[in-house]
């Protein structure tokens, strides 16, 4: 089993910033990605960005590139996702999740955190 604790988010004006961490623990070996995830008022859940352990290579969707960046420290077992430039549509509760694939696919993340609401007014 792996768990995976999200914290960082918050309530911030649209144009500023937050810095969400997830911090993994249990089998992280077994674990090659972590992923963010979000799921605004009325909507899926959505991917957004994704980092790989071995080379730190990462993916993001297109709706936050330029403006979010992922970012992982294998020796803690945590990620962070800096979020830059907000917006309200922005407004999410934001997950993080592990899985053996890089990529958008949420069906390939297979540990999932409780998830830590940021907020975007405008």
């Amino acid at each position: 089993q792996v768990q995976l604790v999200e914290s960082g988010g918050g309530l911030v004006q649209a144009g500023n910033s937050l810095r969400l961490s997830c911090e993994a623990s249990g089998r992280t070996w077994s674990t090659a990605v972590i992923g963010w995830f979000r799921q605004g008022p009325g909507k899926e859940r959505e991917f957004v960005a994704a980092i790989r352990w071995s080379d730190g290579n990462t993916y993001y969707a297109d709706s936050v590139k330029g403006r979010f960046t992922i970012s992982g420290y294998n020796a803690a077992n945590t990620v962070y996702l800096q979020m830059n430039s907000l917006e309200p549509e922005d407004t999410a509760l934001y997950y993080c999740a592990a899985s053996s694939v890089l990529g958008p696919d949420r069906w390939n993340y297979h540990y999932w955190g409780q998830g830590t609401q940021g907020t975007v007014s405008s």
